[in-house]
């Protein structure tokens, strides 16, 4: 459903992009002059709603599917966070990172909460449940995702070795299996429609075959994710997901620098 704008209301996105970080978009890359950063900063204390972020990491591509799933516009601007411009600075000084909304001024950081804020301010398409304690329970998954699944998986499969490599992946499994078990009975995590806890958790269905390329492991078996397997494979499919992935041939070299870095340097300090 298009959002309804008046011609001098519109709504507008900026979105500032990462360029150096291990999953990368090339749209339209460019580093930012003093000039063209002073017309962001003048265009966000005027436009109505403006968003900074890079859409390369795992919990910046839901902030990049919610306002596409709303039909909200937005343009894409690149920011290097290996020399991170005075824009971020000055609108992110605490964390010093992306992604940050602007609406009327006012900054909200980190992605879960850019993109609850993003469905109370646009209604339409909702992503979160009218009941209080569906959209608890929402909340709940979204966090889980970031503080267990996200954890578990890198440390199992990319940063810890021996003993605490098998340790991380069992828990890794562990946290998978609660993932499984929540959509028994459900296509989406959100329902019939994409949801609130299916944006949060996209990552996987994307991410998920980089990892094990490049590890080597398979870390999501069909036949002991089913369910998992199924929603992946239903989320991707999704146009708006699907047109919005960053290329994979890129994010599978990233991802192979990070782990080859990652190996070499436990070796060095053996």
């Amino acid at each position: 459903m298009k959002i309804k704008r008046r011609k001098s209301n519109k709504k507008i996105l900026k979105i500032i992009e990462s360029k150096l970080c291990f999953f990368q978009f090339h749209l339209f890359m460019l580093r930012l002059s003093s000039s063209a950063l002073r017309s962001l900063q003048r265009a966000c204390s005027t436009v109505d709603f403006s968003k900074l972020l890079s859409v390369n990491c795992l919990f910046a591509l839901r902030i990049v599917w919610a306002p596409k799933i709303k039909g909200i516009e937005y343009e894409t601007i690149f920011e290097d966070l290996s020399n991170k411009s005075p824009s971020l600075l000055h609108y992110n000084p605490v964390h010093k990172k992306v992604p940050i909304l602007i609406h009327n001024g006012k900054l909200i950081v980190e992605s879960l909460v850019i993109l609850e804020y993003i469905d109370e301010t646009w209604k339409e398409t909702s992503l979160l449940s009218e009941d209080l304690y569906e959209r608890a329970m929402a909340r709940f998954w979204a966090k889980f995702g970031d503080d267990k699944v996200v954890t578990s998986i890198f440390q199992g499969f990319f940063l810890k070795e021996g003993k605490e490599k098998k340790k991380a992946m069992v828990e890794a499994m562990k946290h998978l299996q609660f993932l499984e078990d929540k959509l028994k009975g459900k296509r989406l995590f959100g329902g019939e429609r994409i949801g609130f806890v299916d944006l949060a958790l996209g990552w996987l269905a994307n991410f998920i075959s980089i990892f094990e390329e490049v590890v080597g492991l398979k870390i999501v078996d069909e036949d002991k994710f089913p369910l998992l397997s199924e929603w992946m494979k239903e989320f991707s499919d999704s146009p708006i997901i699907k047109d919005n992935w960053p290329p994979q041939d890129k994010m599978i070299a990233k991802f192979h620098a990070l782990y080859d870095a990652t190996i070499a340097a436990a070796a060095a300090s053996k």
